[in-house]
């Protein structure tokens, strides 16, 4: 069985090298190859070099310092696709991964195959390190109309989720030959959920492996400071790809929860314009 690994890195050496520490201390059969093609998108901190020494069987490609995470694993799962693999592991390089993830990924792929007849993405969930909560892994929607979800966990056996992070998400070879690779419409976020929902319209299952298989700290929307920014600051995070990412959120929920678009603008400046009010509303209880 051949397995592609893919990452992606910017600065983050240490992280990195743990990370690929812990892929290569997985517990797996001698049957299962591992090849991981990894992007450094032009880090300064020696990311590349380091990994050159310690992890020489790694296939390190070069970015141009602007991929950010989509184009950076576009760039590592384009040049993997060359390839004859029978999965595609998209791991993020700052997850430690638990020493059975990669067992358990490939169990949960057998037991979703057997259960609907076909291959199926299976995501595997990560907890943070101090508050020992879930940080990423799958969401099942809780709406039709919107992206309002919830998180889904189950540690004895697979959940089905419809939105899933790619912190560690195992996707076979049939779910790639039908869907592609995660779009060109996505500069940093929102691809892996992109890439689920499309797994999904498509026909396959999407499903959260059991247990928890790594660890990750949660590390999204930390750069919000609401009413401490200015106006300018405001507009730069709605904008920016690793902010609220404007045009290509719009264009996430335009494709998926079309309905729900006018509410997706609307929320968008609301919480840019008059953030006292998105803060007030957001303090309400349910």
């Amino acid at each position: 069985m051949k397995i592609a690994v893919l990452l992606t890195t910017y600065n983050r050496k240490d992280k990195t090298l743990g990370c690929l520490k812990s892929l290569y201390s997985q517990d797996i059969n001698n049957d299962v190859e591992l090849s991981t093609f990894l992007t450094d998108d032009l880090s300064s901190d020696g990311t590349a070099e380091a990994v050159k020494q310690s992890f020489p069987q790694v296939q390190l490609l070069k970015g141009t310092g602007t991929l950010f995470w989509a184009g950076g694993m576009r760039k590592s799962w384009r040049r993997a696709s060359e390839g004859n693999f029978d999965y595609y592991l998209l791991v993020n390089d700052d997850t430690i991964l638990f020493p059975d993830a990669l067992d358990t990924l490939l169990k949960c792929a057998e037991t979703t195959r057997k259960k609907f007849g076909a291959a199926g993405i299976c995501i595997g969930s990560t907890m943070d390190a101090v508050s020992q909560k879930i940080s990423y892994g799958g969401k099942k929607l809780t709406s039709h109309f919107s992206i309002k979800s919830v998180q889904v966990f189950s540690s004895k056996e697979a959940v089905e989720c419809d939105l899933g992070n790619a912190n560690i998400m195992l996707v076979p070879a049939q779910v790639v030959q039908k869907v592609g690779i995660l779009s060109d419409h996505f500069t940093h976020g929102i691809a892996d959920y992109d890439y689920t929902l499309k797994a999904k319209k498509a026909g396959f299952s999407v499903v959260v492996a059991p247990g928890v298989l790594g660890e990750c700290t949660d590390d999204h929307g930390n750069n919000w400071r609401g009413q401490n920014t200015t106006l300018s600051e405001r507009i730069k995070y709605l904008m920016s790809p690793k902010g609220l990412a404007y045009h290509e959120y719009l264009g996430f929920i335009r494709d998926h929860f079309p309905v729900y678009y006018p509410f997706a603008f609307s929320k968008l400046w609301l919480k840019t314009l008059f953030p006292f009010i998105w803060e007030n509303l957001k303090a309400r209880p349910n």
